[in-house]
């Protein structure tokens, strides 16, 4: 099934974590929040969610 990534920005802090943590740097912090700057890099490994201490990114089944 396919997935999703899925950004929370309300909740975002800017932190940077899941930017570092990216394997494949599609990921970037833009004006304090989390963007997915590379939307055909992403692999949707799930490493961002796994590191973000305020749950502001998530993968999940894509809606069909």
């Amino acid at each position: 099934m396919p997935k999703e990534l899925i950004i929370n920005r309300a909740w975002c802090k800017g932190c940077g974590i899941c930017e570092a943590f990216c394997p494949k740097k599609a990921l970037v912090i833009r004006h304090d929040k989390v963007e997915l700057a590379s939307p055909e890099a992403c692999i949707k490994c799930g490493m961002c969610e796994q590191r973000c201490p305020d749950y502001a990114i998530f993968v999940r089944e894509a809606a069909q």
